[in-house]
């Protein structure tokens, strides 16, 4: 088997989901096709990620390239590969009967073609978030792959998923030892495995049930209590894990995944509200993502009236509140204020870099849409006593180069799972309308 350093052909998609993705292929060489920094050149005017990245890309750059020029390989440095930006090559002849247009990707496949039949010693394999382009690259023999760096493993999937821990057949004497003293129960008591910070645990037996947070410090189940949030009441277990975890001052970043209709959004504004003394501002945003354009400027208005539409799921939430209380009740009056104030602020993520968000309670809605850097970007927004909770679905993804692993969501409560000051809980049952719930399970 081939010693050689393997040589990977890098997609555009790539470099605008990670603009640091040269530094992630250890010894093994790079080719940047000519006609990838053509499509990036398009992606460098504008304010959203996906610009920022296009021109953080073309830094990088030109910081590796210098003063060299661009017709041979270029050394990466100390146990570093080599990097080559390959000119455009003509189709071969099977290349040109199979595929007619003349397109970006398929000029892609053409280098990658050419760097395969001209380094037949090395291994080569084409890198892109396209699932069709890779089906495509493989059709011609030319292997392919996605981009792994920030990509979760399928069993850490399976913990995501699982999210609240529950323990059958619990002895009553030790479920009765929880409440009677302010420490909880040791994790002796029940042998608990694998145990990381703010877990949540259901105990049962024949007489009942209980509810409890796993502190890692102390290593120690500490019963939860049964939370209420302006108006809005949990109606499952689930649903008061979310609340104990938002309500939690020591707990500053959370993420809440689940299918439409389990009530994540609706949780969060409600325990925001709850807390709002304790914080300058309530912001809610969420990724503005079209169903057939990502371009809002043919839509008429402001930039409110634009961005209005895609925000109106964190406005029905904010409406079923309101809903839940009297229209001359000090809470339903303290929101229309907090609204005129703009205390409670619906934002668009765009106007989020370069702000510090201190005293901030922060909700991101949707953020399984969002990418494992755009996360990150936000994250690090984060100034003194602010609390920043993501919400979304990790099955249900509208950006077309992301997926269950790869998004954002999941590589965030991936990466900060078992710290002290974050939690996660995962909503399984619906609660919006038993139609609502058969529909997200069955359809």
């Amino acid at each position: 088997m081939s010693t050689l350093p393997k040589i990977f052909v890098l997609d555009t998609n790539v470099l605008l989901h990670d603009h640091k993705a040269l530094s992630n292929f250890q010894e093994n060489d790079m080719v940047i096709p000519i006609i990838v920094l053509e499509e990036l050149d398009s992606f460098k005017k504008g304010n959203e990620q996906i610009n920022f990245n296009a021109r953080e890309f073309s830094r990088e750059l030109d910081k590796v390239l210098g003063d060299k020029m661009l017709d041979g390989w270029i050394p990466m440095g100390h146990n570093r590969g080599k990097l080559k930006v390959e000119l455009g090559h003509p189709f071969p002849s099977d290349m040109r009967d199979s595929f007619y247009k003349d397109t970006p990707d398929h000029r892609i496949l053409a280098t990658a073609r050419f760097i395969k039949e001209t380094n037949p010693e090395q291994r080569v394999i084409l890198v892109t978030k396209d699932i069709n382009l890779r089906i495509k690259s493989k059709a011609l023999g030319i292997e392919a792959q996605d981009y792994l760096t920030g990509r979760v493993k399928e069993e850490n999937i399976s913990i995501l998923s699982k999210g609240i821990v529950n323990l059958n057949n619990v002895d009553s004497q030790v479920m009765a030892k929880l409440y009677q003293t302010a420490q909880g129960l040791s994790d002796k008591d029940l042998k608990l495995k694998n145990a990381y910070d703010n877990q949540y645990y259901v105990l049962q037996n024949k007489d009942g049930s209980a509810m409890a947070r796993y502190q890692a410090a102390q290593k120690r189940l500490i019963p939860v209590p049964s939370h209420r949030a302006y108006g809005i009441t949990p109606r499952n277990a689930e649903q008061n894990f979310a609340l104990d975890a938002l309500l939690n001052p020591d707990v500053n970043l959370v993420s809440l995944t689940g299918i439409a209709g389990t009530g994540k959004t609706l949780l969060s504004l409600a325990a925001a509200l709850a807390q709002e003394k304790e914080y300058d501002q309530i912001m809610l945003s969420r990724p503005v993502i079209p169903l057939k354009s990502q371009e809002m400027g043919f839509l008429p208005g402001d930039i409110k009236e634009k961005l209005a539409p895609y925000m109106l799921p964190l406005m029905d939430n904010l409406s079923v509140i309101k809903g839940s209380l009297k229209p001359n009740s000090r809470e339903y009056v303290r929101i229309e204020e907090m609204q005129r104030n703009e205390k409670l602020l619906i934002s668009p993520l765009a106007y989020i870099r370069g702000r510090s968000l201190s005293r901030v309670f922060f909700i991101v809605d949707e953020s399984q849409n969002l990418t494992p850097h755009e996360v990150k970007t936000i994250i690090t927004r984060a100034g003194e006593g602010s609390k920043l909770v993501f919400t979304g679905d990790i099955h249900q993804i509208d950006q077309p180069y992301l997926d269950r692993y790869s998004n954002g969501l999941t590589y965030l409560t991936d990466k900060m799972l078992g710290q002290d000051l974050f939690a996660h809980v995962n909503l399984v049952k619906g609660e919006r309308s038993r139609l609502a719930e058969l529909a997200g399970n069955l359809l």
